[in-house]
Parts: structure tokens; sequence; C-alpha cells
């Protein structure tokens, strides 16, 4: 998992600057072991994107709260073109969007992001 699927998570858990979570149901949210919690959110830490006083509930920076909502915009804007504009299935879309989302560059996705919209799907 990329360290900005767990941002993803963490916005999608209603964790913000004044919200924190809990590791254990960031693991459950991605599917990992809470040692893979704890191991990305040292990088977090690291980058300065997320609060976590000793083994305790995540909380957000500014910065990583708006970086996790800004993946999450990115995330749900391919899954919808995958699935309402190109007939993919939900499910088949997800798991697109989610490899998509990391691998197009932040310049290819702002032109990419305008053309479609300019699509309205």
């Amino acid at each position: 998992m990329s360290h900005e699927d767990y941002l993803e998570a963490i916005v999608m858990l209603g964790g913000s600057v004044n919200q924190p979570v809990r590791p254990v149901d960031i693991a459950a949210k991605c599917g990992v072991s809470k040692a893979s919690v704890s191991k990305a959110l040292g990088v977090l830490k690291e980058k300065g994107l997320v609060v976590q006083p000793h083994y305790g509930h995540v909380s957000l920076t500014q910065e990583g709260l708006e970086y996790g909502q800004s993946v999450l915009e990115r995330h749900a804007l391919l899954k919808r073109f995958l699935s309402n504009g190109l007939g993919i299935d939900e499910e088949e879309a997800e798991r697109e969007a989610c490899l998509i989302e990391h691998a197009i560059s932040d310049d290819a996705f702002e032109k990419w992001e305008s053309f479609i919209r300019s699509l309205d799907l």
C-alpha cells in the first residue's frame, strides 16, 4: 500500500486536525495489520502529515488533511470516469482508480481532470 492510501483512509474515517482516529480502525479500513499501519504512520509522522502520541490515536496535520482530501478527490474522479465514462464494473473501477491515482503525475492528472470535467461525467 502507498502512504497516500493511509491518508485517504484516515480522511474517509472522518479523521482531521481535530478529530483523531484509532490505528486499529485504519488497519481495518485498509485491510492490513496493525504493524503495517504503525510502520506507515512512522513515515507519515516524519513527513509532518500526521500526529500521534505514543501508541495513541492519529490526527492529521493541516497539510496531511489537505493532502489526504486531494488524494480522495483524485480517486473519486478516476473511479467515476472509469465507471460512468467507460462502463467498467464498480469493483474493477475501484481497483483501477487506486492503481492510476498513484502512477499518474500531478501535471498529467491536472490536464486530464480539466478535460474530464469539461465532459461533465
